[in-house]
């Protein structure tokens, strides 16, 4: 499939709210943006994301397969969704879903033969307090009841908007997509509508008689490049160190703890021996040394050598008796399992005799039971 061009300019503007670096950030609304010209992401939509942001189709798919939001299949124009899980469920949620499918005679994301309604049972529209609840496009419908349901699917199959309980206006699967891809809803008084919940309103209450509010902060403020970020942070690291005061100097070393390189036989550099370490710790040093790790032959340094672990009496008779008791397998049968119960029951099946009271006609042609 060939995207419009105003696909293309807005995919183009999506892109540039990022940095130049980070252009892969904006797959996500792309991929709201080709299901909003399609009704769902399709293989061509895949392909036109990772051509527009340099990336591979598995990449882009790896994306779009993971998030629920978008869709795999042709959607209806109302994506009608109804919360089933636990607090919905038990309020009745479950019931409303069921009675929308037998209505509407489809299943879970399945949508009517007119093109109208997709029906999809949700694990959380994150409004329990509001259950059960149930959304068209993503617009909330609280306290929903079975034949309220009927009531709204209905009126949206006859043309008409039904006002959500929270919200605004409804508006198409694919005018959403476009809203969710960043861009503002063009309809006239499109937000005007609606209202907020008691409960979303209770909390703001509370902030503002208990004084709580979020921090300033400026919304303008520029999305810097990778570049510049490493740049800014090395610059206040360099900052950082040249504030620090400058390390009090050492005292020199007493002339008799200086060993001549002649005494001690070694070409290594005089380092402090490491007595004050665990041996656990010397021990995983010597193993797998880094940088810091004194050399073997470096004055006080002990390399442990793994010597065979002991083995005590008991435990070699205890591994000799484990060995007798148990035989190689042979003949496909485990270690130690007696062979007799087997041998007996494949011979009654090969006579054609098994229990007693058995029915010789239950016995096919080979002798062997069915």
């Amino acid at each position: 499939m060939s995207f419009s061009e105003t696909t293309r300019a807005r995919a183009r503007e999506i892109i540039a709210r990022y940095p130049a670096d980070r252009s892969r950030s904006a797959l996500l609304p792309l991929l709201h943006l080709v299901q909003s010209e399609e009704g769902y992401v399709s293989p061509a939509g895949v392909e036109f994301c990772a051509e527009v942001l340099g990336l591979n189709k598995a990449q882009v798919g790896a994306v779009a397969t993971f998030y629920t939001m978008y869709k795999r299949k042709p959607t209806g124009d109302y994506l009608v969704s109804v919360c089933t899980n636990t607090m919905c469920d038990v309020l009745g949620g479950q019931k409303v879903y069921d009675t929308l499918a037998e209505h509407l005679g489809v299943g879970h994301e399945e949508t009517t033969a007119d093109g109208r309604i997709t029906l999809e049972h949700a694990e959380c529209l994150a409004a329990c307090d509001y259950g059960p609840v149930m959304t068209v496009n993503y617009d909330f419908f609280d306290n929903v009841e079975p034949q309220a349901a009927l009531d709204v699917v209905e009126e949206l199959r006859a043309g008409g908007r039904p006002m959500p309980t929270r919200g605004a206006r409804l508006c198409t699967l694919k005018e959403m997509a476009v809203q969710l891809a960043g861009f503002a809803d063009e309809r006239d008084g499109a937000v005007a509508d609606g209202g907020p919940g008691e409960p979303s309103l209770r909390g703001l209450r509370l902030a503002e008689q208990h004084g709580v509010s979020v921090p300033g902060f400026d919304p303008k403020t520029p999305i810097r490049s990778k570049a510049e970020a490493d740049r800014a942070a090395a610059e206040a690291k360099a900052k950082a160190e040249a504030a620090k005061p400058a390390p009090a100097p050492e005292p020199a070393k007493p002339a008799e703890q200086a060993l001549p390189e002649a005494a001690t036989g070694s070409t290594a550099p005089d380092v402090k021996a490491p007595d004050d370490k665990s041996p656990q710790v010397r021990t995983a040093e010597t193993r797998q040394p880094d940088a810091s790790t004194p050399v073997p032959d470096a004055p006080g340094t002990k390399v442990p050598v793994d010597g065979p672990a002991p083995a005590p009496r008991d435990a070699r008779a205890a591994e000799a008796a484990g060995v007798a008791a148990n035989p190689p397998a042979g003949d496909g049968k485990p270690a130690g399992d007696a062979a007799g119960a087997q041998e007996r029951n494949l011979k009654e099946a090969e006579s054609g005799t098994g229990a007693e009271g058995a029915d010789p006609a239950d016995a096919n042609g080979s002798g062997v039971r069915k």
